[in-house]
């Protein structure tokens, strides 16, 4: 395959600006007073794969927000790739956070990016690394280089369980039917140390609701006579974890996957700096589990969080009350063999018991998602492996993520297929924070990489 370097170099402005206007539109799928935003947002992914080359692309109505399906068959016989993507983002809270407004996108150069980074919710996550393959089929229908055949499913729902996607996927198995499935929705290392993320970790997202009195009290004349159900809600969650940080729910760690002493050895071989880990977050010391490294405790490690807690009083100035009801939402991370049904079930349980008779517990599943490994010996991974070697130079190193990509473990249930990732963010893009952003460099280097895969995938699929 040739002049992908060059074909990306002459157009990278377009590039640029086409991502940049995607940017601006909102589409936050958890809250619905965006739902024409995210809707649009459909219609532009659709008018962008027609340009790029697709025969045919689809709006495709869901119980939720739409999926588009696009396709491009050049020959039955040859493999079909199938791209993942999604096109909702993340709110943008606390927006007083940002430099920028979120929806604003602006391209500043930093020190990781001197070529410079597009600040905007969705750069990275998912809308410029989901766009990267838009681009890199236009590469390869307007070069005729497309060496099989190329189908598009981007939806509306990650950013909140996936939940239509599921539906979609099992009315549409024909329809989707590939040989592979093609990722980019995850990191690597560094700019100079690529990496193929082989492991995800699964996800159980609930809300926790602790009821007191049955209205708010004044503080000096019930204070100390009936139980305050924010101080009740801060003890029970920190009760969640011991002194070790082990997570204190009973069965919780039964069916965790352990990885053996040469397993970890060789994820110890990824550069990383502790000392700068610390410098990029501004904290003196990391916190975890006793007994693990952090990078261990990251990816390999399941974890429970709390993602906001609140109740009572938080406008400004004094009002002394006792609140009839705290809240908070909680998120646990789960490794390979962890059922996160079963996980959600076993800390709703845990959750109920721990709780004083003076208060009641309401407990409400969001949304959740197994892990998964994928193999490094498939085809797959190694077409991603040679794609990378030949645009940095270098063999790319295997690593496991701590995020989550729930739907990767239904498309193997449902499509029976195997799902590559290959992510090219990093670390300090902040997505899911204030000031996310996409280094251009990244975000070229990823549409110059793509297509390779294509290519030996191809060549790799024609040897089995």
């Amino acid at each position: 395959m040739q002049n992908t370097k060059s074909y990306v170099q002459e157009h990278k402005d377009r590039f640029i600006n086409e991502l940049i206007e995607l940017l601006k539109i909102p589409s936050i799928s958890a809250d619905s007073t965006y739902e024409k935003e995210v809707v649009k947002t459909a219609y532009e992914i659709k008018k962008s794969l027609e340009k790029a080359g697709c025969d045919t692309v689809e709006i495709c109505e869901t119980p939720g927000y739409p999926i588009v399906f696009g396709e491009k068959v050049i020959d039955s016989d040859l493999p079909t790739v199938l791209v993942y993507g999604h096109y909702d983002v993340q709110p943008p809270d606390p927006i007083d956070l940002w430099d920028s407004p979120p929806f604003e996108p602006v391209i500043k150069k930093t020190e990781l990016h001197p070529e410079g980074a597009i600040f905007a919710r969705g750069a990275c996550d998912d809308k410029g690394q989901m766009y990267m393959h838009v681009k890199a089929l236009e590469f390869m229908t307007k070069t005729d280089q497309l060496p099989c055949n190329v189908k598009f499913m981007i939806e509306g729902e990650e950013e909140v369980g996936s939940e239509s996607l599921g539906w979609f996927v099992e009315k549409n198995q024909e329809k989707l039917a590939n040989d592979v499935i093609l990722i980019s929705d995850t990191g690597m290392i560094a700019k100079d140390v690529p990496s193929i993320t082989t492991g995800l970790r699964g996800l159980s997202y609930v809300e926790v609701e602790v009821t007191g009195p049955n209205r708010d009290l004044h503080s000096g004349l019930y204070g100390g006579a009936v139980a305050n159900p924010i101080n009740v809600l801060a003890k029970m969650i920190a009760s969640l974890h011991d002194q070790n940080n082990y997570i204190t729910i009973p069965g919780f760690y039964d069916n965790v996957e352990e990885l053996s002493k040469d397993e970890r050895s060789e994820m110890a071989k990824a550069p990383f700096s502790l000392n700068e880990y610390k410098k990029s977050l501004n904290i003196n010391a990391v916190y975890g589990e006793e007994g693990y490294t952090t990078n261990e405790r990251n990816s390999i490690r399941p974890t429970l969080d709390v993602n906001g807690i609140w109740g009572g009083y938080t406008g400004e100035g004094a009002k002394t009350v006792i609140a009839s009801k705290a809240y908070a939402k909680i998120s646990m991370r789960l490794v390979p063999n962890q059922d996160w049904k079963e996980i959600t079930e076993l800390f709703k349980n845990h959750f109920e018991s721990i709780a004083p008779e003076a208060v009641t517990v309401n407990i409400t599943p969001h949304h959740g998602g197994q892990g998964y490994v994928t193999p490094v010996d498939s085809i797959g991974y190694k077409a991603a492996s040679n794609a990378y070697r030949d645009t940095f130079g270098k063999t790319p190193i295997p690593q496991r993520s701590g995020g989550s990509i729930p739907i990767v473990s239904l498309f193997e249930k449902e499509l029976k297929s195997k799902t590559i990732l290959m992510g090219f963010g990093l670390d300090s893009d902040a997505i899911h924070s204030p000031n996310e952003h996409f280094g251009i460099w990244n975000y070229l280097k990823g549409i110059e990489t793509i297509p390779l895969f294509y290519k030996h995938f191809t060549e790799l699929s024609k040897d089995q």
